[in-house]
């Protein structure tokens, strides 16, 4: 196993910098996840990792060792790519054996390392068979087993569930996990789809634009998200967001004017200006998920006047999408399947906990949260 360690790493190609100075350490043993919209950056840094791309700039430590000009295949890495990329003329023990034969290994070291891998992946009765005989799930495995065989001291995932129904990505997601408990080694896992970042990783990088977000365990980007970028991004459906105007502060709370002339109350940290140098009459923009939102009692504050434009029945639960003058975006709000049904066209009030709403500053910034849930 081995740690990693990126310092004021930069791509360029030509002149056009795509990896802006980034810096990262991931721990030894660690499952990190990178994760962004496409053409963030994410998989050119991984090929970065990898060798398979140049570093323009700055320094990269696999273990203790500078990395920058070490041949890909001396970086003792395994990378599982979102192609499955097998052999098909290969039985599945010769794909996995591949790569240790090459290396000169004896038979039988290969096939004690082949089987010990299968047998972890469950795939021993499926051996002698050959890629086009196998299913996506089953190719996916074979593709991983031929990483594991390596005994790498990092893995890394490039988007390796991408081409799976939503079933086997889910079958798989645990596969993974389940593996990384067991192998204990480094893995870097790069996905745009955010729900494979919140389950797989034990931290995420959330990247934009060739530049790292914020990183954190899944619960603090779900729950204390540095900007507007990583509230919107992490979540389904993504986090409402109200532009509104702070009117009045005081110890631990801010009022905030909205469209449509409510005033609701958002706890802050501490002190006369929330302890975030939020001041009376600033442009905020306010954010609450969905399943924070509730339908207000009768006379309860805090609470904003809504249509009702569209509901969506999940059997578990529904997503009630409403309207609110003045804002261009439906707000949704999570009700339980139990909860009484509403019907488009109606008009509701939905409440909003001050302690589960954020405010981000003109800028995007995420401005300090109340010490309900700091």
């Amino acid at each position: 196993m081995a740690s990693v360690s990126l310092k004021q790493i930069v791509k360029r190609y030509d002149q056009t910098a795509v990896i802006h100075g980034v810096d990262l350490d991931i721990a030894d043993g660690e499952f990190m996840v990178f994760v962004g919209p496409s053409g963030c950056g994410k998989s050119t840094l991984l090929r970065m990792i990898a060798g398979l791309e140049p570093i323009s700039g700055g320094t990269l430590h696999i273990g203790d060792v500078l990395a920058n000009d070490i041949a890909p295949a001396q970086r003792k890495l395994a990378m599982v790519f979102q192609s499955y990329a097998l052999y098909p003329h290969m039985t599945v023990y010769e794909n996995m054996a591949f790569a240790l034969k090459l290396a000169g290994r004896k038979p039988a070291e290969v096939a004690a390392a082949v089987e010990r891998a299968a047998a972890i992946l469950q795939i021993a009765p499926l051996l002698k068979r050959r890629p086009k005989e196998l299913s996506g799930g089953q190719r996916q495995r074979v593709a991983i087993g031929r990483a594991i065989v390596r005994t790498p001291e990092v893995f890394l995932f490039d988007e390796p569930l991408s081409n799976l129904d939503a079933s086997l990505r889910v079958q798989m997601r645990v596969e993974i996990s389940r593996l990384h408990q067991e192998l204990k080694t480094t893995m870097i896992y790069v996905t745009h789809d955010q729900v494979e970042a919140m389950t797989l990783g034990q931290r995420i990088v959330v990247f934009n634009a060739g530049r790292i977000e914020q990183v954190g365990t899944p619960h603090e980007l779900y729950n204390h998200p540095a900007n507007l970028f990583v509230a919107g991004f992490l979540g389904t459906p993504k986090m409402n967001f109200i532009a509104g105007e702070i009117v009045a502060l005081s110890a631990g709370q801010a009022s905030v004017l909205l469209p449509g002339g409510a005033i609701v109350d958002v706890a802050m940290a501490g002190g006369a200006d929330g302890g975030a140098g939020a001041q009376r009459g600033d442009r905020v923009t306010l954010g609450v998920r969905a399943e924070h939102l509730s339908i207000a009692a009768p006379q309860q504050g805090n609470a904003i006047d809504v249509g009702v434009g569209h509901v969506e029945y999940l059997g578990d639960q529904s997503i009630v999408y409403t309207t609110l003058a003045g804002v261009g975006e439906m707000i949704a709000v999570k009700q339980a399947a139990e909860a009484p049904p509403l019907h488009a066209g109606s008009r509701t009030r939905v409440h909003l906990p001050p302690s589960r709403c954020l405010l981000f500053d003109a800028e995007g910034r995420a401005l300090a949260r109340g010490p309900a849930h700091a």
